[in-house]
């Protein structure tokens, strides 16, 4: 059955190519959606191959002799010109004779055909031949030099392009020739140049001398040119015809014989029961979707008159089974980027849940600007209004890079134009949408000069960054801190999410040792040192102290026990850092020895007697696996040493993944600074710079290349590049805390993706 649907796919194959060649559109393919009888469609398709063979090569003979009609034809109008009396050509002919001039008058036996043919009365006796045909103009440099070679300089070669392109049948091309005529002497010379013309495929003609003949062979030419031309015609309207309506059907017969293929190949892994003559197979289904397998396939039993019951039956195994998230139109694009780093293991907690929120919001971090998020806002728009147009059309890889994570676009805008109000930026202008700035100018003389005189005299500006900070001395040192501290806030966070997420798999997997030995280390570790950081700045913030953040961290390590003095934020800090230390440099021991000696020591109680399990029988009973999906190997030998590197390794990357993973944070500081500085260069320095000018010119200039700027570089560079590393931030900072994404996916057959091929 397989072999049948390939020969019927190698059939359509076939169908596809000459409908190529007929410069036909791909049809849709009949609205019908009744189902084609296989067996019909492989008597249908063997009938039209046949036919459209036939066609074929009738129409290659009948275009092969057109064009040797045709060729003959243009061979005859230009014989004329060459087979005219001697005395016409010796003016021409003289230029042909200057290597060869002779001073006697006596014609040795060594004269060439072309002194002959200028001797009077020479010609009669010489018996001068002459071959006519066409030769592709590509080939005429290499005939006319083998032709010369040949017969050693004894030969005249005309030549003269043809007027007409010739069609070669079996390429379909329009192929330039040349009309040819060599005149020679002698038999062997006569076989040396037709051996020639057959190896370059040059056709040969018979042209006569006499006029009178000549005329006569070309209206009969003509003639049958005429005939063969309707005979042509109406053999190609035949095959279009038969094209046309094979078109029709291309599509669903392609569909249809994939689908064949696609269920026998299917069929082939499972095992045949001779004896019950029915057929076995094993395979995984989500649990839901048990009951509507269970009734596909009674009802499929029903429909087919099957003499054997369907049972449907739940075994375990000891295969890890396969992921599946079910998702929609707004999610899926977030698990993609998910499973780009690892598919996650079975049952295993699933990242994309979390990511649906923060990475849009890390990203906007970076690219916080509420106009900017208005114009991706548009474009997001814009791609769902359409979606589903977009989605029955063939798009290209940036559009369809686009068109699959619309719904993350969406977000990512939304969550820009919130931070950018919390930024106070539109297209880097500040703007007072909530309120009046908490400052004024000390007295009138400052008004203009914004950088000093500045005083606080009502409350704080009520939402995001002031206006007034805009333009500013202190407005890079201000936005700095701020983002800086934000981003080590987020980072840690971030991380310990991550961390509890861990220990939500190893309660999930009932695995006590990575709750007591990886868990409590490591998010005692953590928190000792930058969870810390973050409450100093927290209070830092509520407090208004002007503690140096940087000292206190520095000598927290360097002089633990040296006192603060005017960088203490609260009483008892000094005490508090001492514990922290003790218990961050506690928490490293506790993750690298414990877990690998316990191992050790269960697999020696295991063998030593101690623990005893139940034995096994002979024959697997599915129904009691003791290597079940959930439950490692009890026979798999233990590595002591290899455990230990692997515990060894894995806590080293902890302790120093805690500090470098926290200062991988501070690119949402950097990339949300470089693009507003960005935006205010191409706003003050583009923009206002040009409008300066009283030239209209000027103007509309920058206006050019100020939006020019915003839509290539901050609307589409800067984008990706923080989409970039808002991906990094979750597949290295976040992921690598709890995720081991090394399942497989779950692929169930199906026949939505044959339509797309």
């Amino acid at each position: 059955q397989v072999k049948r649907c390939a020969e019927m796919s190698r059939k359509l194959r076939f169908f596809k190519d000459q409908v190529h060649k007929a410069g036909l559109i791909p049809s849709p393919g009949p609205p019908s959606h009744t189902e084609l009888d296989i067996e019909e469609l492989e008597v249908q398709l063997a009938d039209h191959e046949h036919e459209l063979i036939e066609m074929n090569a009738n129409g290659e003979k009948l275009q092969q002799s057109y064009n040797e009609l045709l060729e003959f034809k243009m061979v005859l109008q230009k014989a004329g010109d060459f087979l005219v009396p001697n005395g016409s050509h010796s003016s021409a002919q003289d230029t042909e004779l200057h290597e060869n001039n002779y001073t006697n008058n006596d014609i040795p036996d060594t004269v060439s055909l072309l002194e002959q043919e200028m001797q009077p009365g020479l010609s009669d006796h010489s018996g001068v031949k002459f071959i006519s045909g066409m030769v592709c103009r590509s080939k005429v440099l290499s005939f006319e030099r083998m032709l010369f070679r040949t017969t050693r300089g004894n030969m005249l070669f005309n030549q003269v392009p043809a007027e007409d392109k010739i069609l070669d049948p079996s390429s379909n091309e329009m192929i330039e020739k040349t009309i040819f005529m060599v005149f020679f002497s002698g038999e062997q010379a006569r076989k040396k140049i037709l051996k020639i013309c057959e190896a370059f495929g040059a056709n040969c003609y018979p042209i006569p001398e006499d006029t009178v003949k000549r005329r006569q062979i070309s209206r009969e030419v003509l003639s049958r040119l005429s005939d063969l031309e309707t005979t042509l015609e109406a053999g190609l309207r035949h095959r279009y015809t038969a094209i046309s309506s094979i078109n029709f059907h291309l599509t669903k017969w392609i569909h249809t014989v994939r689908m064949e293929k696609a269920i026998y190949d299917t069929l082939n892994m499972l095992n045949f029961d001779v004896t019950q003559k029915c057929l076995v197979g094993e395979g995984w289904c989500p649990v839901s979707a048990k009951a509507m397998i269970h009734e596909a396939l009674q009802r499929a039993s029903f429909d087919s008159n099957s003499q054997v019951g369907i049972i449907f039956h739940v075994i375990d195994s000891i295969e890890s089974p396969p992921t599946y998230f079910r998702t929609n139109r707004f999610t899926s694009a977030y698990q993609e980027i998910v499973d780009a780093y690892g598919v996650a293991k079975y049952q295993e907690a699933n990242p994309a849940v979390y990511t649906i929120v923060t990475f849009p919001f890390l990203f906007a971090v970076m690219f916080g600007d509420w106009g900017h998020g208005i114009c991706l806002l548009l474009g997001a728009l814009f791609i769902i209004a359409r979606e589903k147009r977009l989605a029955s059309q063939k798009l290209g890889s940036f559009m369809e890079m686009l068109y699959g994570g619309r719904y993350v676009l969406l977000l990512m805008s939304l969550f820009s134009i919130y931070c950018g109000l919390i930024y106070n930026e539109f297209f880097s202008v500040p703007f007072h949408i909530f309120g009046r700035s908490a400052y004024k100018c000390r007295d009138t003389t400052c008004s203009d000069a914004r950088s000093v005189g500045l005083i606080k005299y009502r409350d704080t500006y009520p939402f995001g960054v002031d206006p007034s900070w805009r333009g500013s001395r202190s407005e890079l040192p201000f936005l700095n801190s701020l983002k800086m501290k934000m981003s080590i806030l987020f980072g840690v966070v971030q991380m310990n999410l991550g961390i509890v997420l861990s220990f939500f798999n190893a309660r999930y997997f009932s695995n006590s040792l990575d709750i007591r030995y990886q868990f409590i280390p490591q998010i005692i570790f953590l928190n000792s040192l930058f969870g810390y950081l973050s409450l100093l700045i927290i209070i830092k913030w509520c407090t208004g102290s002007q503690a140096d953040l940087y000292h206190v961290m520095i000598y927290m390590f360097l002089s633990p026990f040296e006192d603060l003095g005017e960088n203490e934020l609260f009483r008892g800090q000094g005490v508090l850092q001492v514990i922290l230390l003790l218990l961050a440099a506690v928490a490293v021991p506790w993750m690298l020895f414990p877990k690998p000696l316990i191992l050790k020591k269960l697999h020696t109680e295991r063998f030593q007697g101690r623990t005893y399990g139940i034995l096994g029988t002979s024959e697997m009973n599915p129904d009691e696996e003791p290597d079940s999906a959930r439950h490692p190997r009890s026979g798999e030998d233990f590595n002591f040493s290899e455990v230990f590197v692997h515990q060894m390794i894995h806590s080293i990357e902890f302790v120093l993944g805690a500090i470098s993973n926290t200062a991988s944070y501070l690119r949402l500081w950097a990339l949300s600074l470089a693009h507003s500085e960005l935006s205010t260069v191409f706003y003050e320095r583009v923009l206002l710079l040009c409008w300066s000018y009283d030239n209209l010119a000027v103007r509309l200039g920058g206006i050019a290349v100020f939006c020019f700027a915003t839509a290539f570089i901050l609307l589409m560079m800067e984008t990706l590049s923080a989409f970039l590393h808002a991906l990094r931030l979750h597949w290295v900072e976040f992921q690598n805390k709890f995720y081991g994404g090394d399942g497989h996916k779950f692929t169930p057959f199906s026949f939505l993706g044959f339509r797309d091929d």
